[in-house]
């Protein structure tokens, strides 16, 4: 049976430096061959071999969104969509309309308001109940940090005044009754309103949240995901899928596990003994558990992001993991060779993140530890240089510096800090390695439009916008490489993924437009024509 096929007649950017070549050949899982035409028909010499005439098409390596929440992603695509909501009469309908589509429902959900469409940016159980004040309504924020509900799910939840705040988590308060308000944030969300929507999940419901992300996923180019929130229901999933597959997924997972905060140290390290017997029992070419993830503040946007300065009304927010606790989970799991992942956007908490690092350092011992700080929205110039000394990966995400979302953001700094905001080009001139990712289901996922926020800081939603700080725009191949060849450098992959080279797996895809040819506003119109993972055809436009 033919295994080697020849793709000719193309552009092919391989992430391994700026000549494109015009051909490759498969050979089962992997590339035999990127280069000439003339090359690659010497390579297939004697050999039987299919052929595909790519019309002078771009190829690319697949995209390894170096920072997504995949079975999150595919049930929020069932919810209601608030993201383009302008205003609070917008939210209020869509909500209307949502009933009116489906009477019986029992629930509610909706995902992606902003803080700038809610009048005076505080949302309340009162305005939900306006118009839906029958049956519970959830509401995710746009970063997925807080959630809006309204009296019905408070209820459901069992939230009532003398519901305490967990560690790192508010319930939103009414100053002079106590009662909740219908916002929580953080930890609050995780320990309320997750596990109570989980219960009421069932496993056909998240295999079919599963597979839709990765159908979306395949037909947007992406052929890897790094997963950043993995718990024993996602992961379950995943495994059932594994099965389903014959021992494949339809693209390829590297997941962190979820560390949840508590200030019983031995609870701490017990979970990270969890991920670390699963990074021995889950380690497949197709579904791995390479580390673990830790929360260490909030987001700009709801004022839980733990800054070094206050926000510009004055207030500011607490780690939600102290450093009495973080030091000795990151040195655990450092131990056990595990990737540690710290989620930290504001500039204190990204400080706390960099001395667990030294920590775990001092504690272990020198080696290649391919650590990782998420987000980091705002930064010190001390922190960046400290960051890339210390070898940490940079995981940002472009979509979320797009000036469309970004009103709010600004506005709750309110000074100088606004003018180094997502400085993704200060971590490359440092020396640092940047992974870029979607944060999915945060930000849209599709990686095109990703790439033109990171190439030019304007809106891929209003595309009229001014730019957001054009200093810190990245040139596309740059751009392109921190998408897939540093991305799979971030999940210790980069001898397999990330760019095309003889040896590499057969991971690539075919654009409709070559963005080098056409621009990099070609991004926002460009589409995905085929998906090749593994040397098998997953999409096909």
């Amino acid at each position: 049976m033919t295994t080697r096929t020849l793709y000719r007649n193309a552009r092919i950017f391989t992430a391994d430096g700026p000549d494109l070549a015009e051909a490759l050949v498969v050979d089962g899982e992997r590339l035999a061959h990127v280069g000439s035409e003339a090359a690659a028909l010497e390579v297939l010499s004697g050999s039987d071999f299919a052929e595909v005439d790519l019309g002078g098409a771009f190829v690319m390596p697949g995209f390894v969104d170096a920072h997504t929440h995949l079975v999150m992603m595919g049930e929020t695509m069932q919810k209601v969509a608030l993201r383009d909501a302008g205003t609070l009469a917008e939210i209020q309908l869509r909500l209307k309309e949502a009933v009116a589509a489906d009477p019986g429902a029992p629930r509610i959900l909706g995902s992606g308001w902003l803080f700038s469409a809610i009048p005076g940016g505080t949302p309340t159980a009162e305005m939900i109940d306006a118009v839906v004040p029958d049956r519970p309504v959830y509401l995710d924020a746009n970063d997925l940090h807080s959630v809006w509900v309204n009296k019905a799910a408070l209820a459901e939840m069992g939230i009532d005044k003398d519901t305490p705040n967990p560690l790192g988590g508010i319930i939103e308060r009414d100053p002079e009754t106590g009662e909740a308000t219908g916002l929580l944030h953080e930890t609050a969300m995780h320990q309320y309103a997750w596990p109570t929507l989980a219960s009421l999940t069932s496993d056909a419901e998240r295999d079919a949240q599963l597979a839709t992300a990765f159908e979306h996923y395949l037909s947007t180019g992406v052929t890897s995901t790094i997963d950043m929130a993995l718990g024993e229901d996602e992961l379950a999933a995943m495994l059932r899928a594994l099965e389903a597959g014959g021992g494949t997924l339809p693209l390829r997972i590297n997941a962190h596990w979820l560390v949840a905060p508590s200030e019983d140290h031995e609870k701490n390290l017990a979970q990270v003994a969890r991920a670390a017997a699963l990074s021995r029992s889950v380690n497949t070419p197709w579904l791995r558990v390479v580390g673990i993830k830790i929360i260490a503040d909030g987001v700009i946007d709801g004022c839980t992001a733990a800054m070094k300065e206050p926000y510009s009304d004055g207030s500011n927010a607490d780690l939600i993991w102290a450093p009495e606790y973080l030091n000795p989970v990151v040195a655990a799991a450092d131990a056990e060779g595990l990737q540690v992942a710290i989620h930290a956007i504001g500039d204190l908490a990204s400080e706390v993140a960099l001395d667990a690092f030294e920590h775990a350092n001092a504690v272990n011992g020198p080696r290649d530890r391919r650590h990782r700080i998420e987000h980091m929205e705002t930064v010190t110039p001390e922190s960046i240089e400290r960051l890339a000394r210390l070898g940490i990966v940079a995981s940002m995400q472009p979509v979320h510096a797009d000036p469309a979302v970004q009103e709010n953001w600004r506005a709750m700094l309110g000074d100088e800090r606004v003018e180094r905001a997502y400085p993704w080009t200060e971590f490359t001139d440092a020396g640092a390695v940047l992974a870029l990712g979607s944060d999915a289901p945060t930000a849209p996922h599709p990686p095109l439009p990703n790439m033109y926020i990171a190439t030019t800081r304007k809106s891929a939603l209003e595309p009229s916008l001014p730019a957001n700080l054009p200093k810190y725009a990245l040139d596309l191949a740059s751009a392109l490489s921190h998408a897939t060849r540093d991305a799979a450098f971030s999940c210790r992959r980069e001898h397999e993924l990330g760019l095309l080279a003889p040896g590499m797996l057969a991971d690539f895809v075919v654009l409709d437009t070559d963005p080098f040819a056409a621009g990099v506003d070609s991004l926002l119109s460009s589409s995905v024509v085929l998906t090749v993972v593994g040397g098998d055809v997953k999409f096909r436009k």
